[in-house]
């Protein structure tokens, strides 16, 4: 087969994959908003480590290291 000819029958298969991803979004919008549902964000906010829910907190020894290593 041509390459032409295959790219183009993958270019379709992924064109006709987000038209039916693109109504099911659709749809499952329609019924979220007939349906009356809303989202509901975090009532509070988490402490890392657990320290805010009572947890165990932070070891003495961890208490020199920096808060994020590498990266953001």
């Amino acid at each position: 087969m041509d390459q032409k000819i295959v790219i183009s029958i993958i270019l379709g298969v992924l064109v006709i994959i987000s038209a039916v991803q693109a109504f099911q979004l659709y749809t499952i919008q329609d019924k979220v908003s007939t349906s009356g549902l809303k989202a509901v964000g975090s009532p509070s906010p988490v402490a890392a480590g657990g320290a805010a829910s009572g947890g165990a907190g932070v070891p003495s020894a961890a208490g020199g290291l920096p808060q994020m290593v590498g990266g953001c």
